[in-house]
């Protein structure tokens, strides 16, 4: 694990100029050190830590996305997000649900329910330069990436409760209605307690100059730790906690970001940098491990049904449920599919479906087996098709927006930002 960080860190500048992303890199690594090369790392004996690693991975990410999500982003095309999340991610888990059905014979109605909740969740770091290119409206952008940031926490209340519904797991002996009191009202209201105290004492202690600017960093992850482990002591759900407690915490700093974004001085800049970034090392991490344990295994048993399922899940599946959201948004064709593609699986996908593995359901194999497969093939096609594909979106938005001055999408970036932006 240190020597393919290293080596990543080594060369990602010039790896960020290529088709080749780190995903790809830490996966295919991830391979080669799991049971199908150098056995270096099993889940059968080290799943403690492999848990261990994705669970903090995913609680800084889910921290870190939804507190950063501003009210601008919201007010400026937030119809865009809000329609993906609140129309389009209950279809898209409806769908997978549906299409689990022919394809994966053997798995009960509730599994397959798990098979369509996990792979919803869109990340938007497997294809990073289709959400950052400038070349792409900033509309497109931001609701990407909102949605990316809010979608995975949004999946959990489904995930838990689905899990719930399943006999013989540890989540089934206190039934739904447990599961639902304690994953979804404790777990919230915990999540919110957390993050807006601690949201207020670190504005609080900002304002009279008490905190230095390293400690203000810390305190994030201090609040990110604080939200989960309170809600896992109650058997609630630490990712929901940790997402709620995000939410808070961003609310209660905003004024403080705004500040920042209109180029006031503020006592401290940047208090998620650290968050961020160690988010991004145990995600990096996490692909790493999801080579070896998930995807190195799953390729030893590929059928022809389980990579169907997975091709489907990343077109039908997600492009369907993303067109339907956005029926009369006035949004032109090639938006749509530009949006509609760019749904990649990652992180949350393999967290989840290394929980129902360590949940021993019964049909955890095969489950194990079609997220392996289907987050794999969206690190490969959406990383290889990210700068092309936001090139020819790019190319075409702008001349459409100079044919159609009153385009949805809105102008290209440098035109609407003015001559001040470039000198700025």
């Amino acid at each position: 694990m240190a020597a393919v960080t290293a080596g990543y860190a080594l060369f990602s500048r010039r790896l960020s100029t290529t088709v080749v992303s780190g995903p790809m890199v830490f996966a295919g690594f991830g391979v080669a050190i799991g049971p199908v090369g150098l056995d270096l790392l099993d889940l059968t004996h080290d799943s403690g830590s492999v848990l261990t690693l994705v669970e903090a991975a995913l609680t800084l990410v889910l921290v870190t996305d939804a507190m950063t999500v501003r009210r601008r982003d919201l007010r400026v095309g937030g119809f865009l997000p809000g329609r993906l999340l609140g129309i389009g991610l209950p279809l898209t888990i409806g769908a997978g649900w549906l299409l689990a059905w022919p394809l994966l014979p053997g798995l009960t109605a509730w599994e397959l329910a798990l098979a369509g909740t996990i792979l919803a969740p869109t990340d938007a770091a497997l294809g990073k330069t289709a959400v950052s290119s400038p070349r792409v409206p900033p509309l497109v952008r931001s609701g990407l990436n909102v949605e990316s940031g809010l979608n995975d926490g949004m999946a959990l209340p489904f995930f838990v409760l689905f899990l719930a519904a399943l006999p013989g797991t540890h989540a089934s002996e206190e039934g739904v209605a447990g599961v639902f009191w304690r994953a979804l009202v404790v777990s919230t209201a915990l999540g919110l307690a957390v993050g807006g105290v601690g949201g207020w004492l670190l504005r609080w202690s900002r304002e009279r100059g008490w905190s230095s600017r390293d400690w203000r960093q810390m305190f994030v992850l201090a609040v990110a730790a604080g939200s989960y482990t309170l809600a896992v002591v109650v058997d609630g759900s630490g990712f929901i906690a940790a997402w709620v407690a995000g939410f808070a915490f961003g609310a209660s700093q905003q004024r403080t970001r705004e500040a920042e974004a209109a180029g006031a001085p503020a006592g401290g800049r940047h208090t998620a940098d650290l968050a961020e970034q160690l988010a991004e090392l145990l995600a990096s991490l996490s692909f790493l491990v999801f080579g070896a344990v998930l995807l190195g295994p799953a390729l030893e048993h590929l059928d022809w049904r389980i990579l169907t399922y997975a091709v489907l899940s990343l077109t039908v599946v997600r492009m369907l449920p993303v067109a339907l959201s956005l029926a009369g948004s006035r949004l032109a064709l090639p938006t749509v599919a530009y949006i509609g593609w760019f749904g990649p699986r990652g992180l949350a996908s393999v967290v989840f479906g290394l929980l129902v593995v360590e949940e021993h359901v019964p049909g955890d194999q095969l489950l194990g087996r079609v997220i392996a497969v289907t987050v794999a093939l969206s690190i490969l096609l959406h990383g290889l098709s990210a700068v092309v594909l936001a090139e020819r979106y790019g190319a075409w938005h702008k001349k459409a927006a100079a044919a159609r001055p009153q385009l949805r999408e809105g102008a290209p970036e440098e035109e609407a930002a003015g001559p001040s932006a470039t000198a700025r």
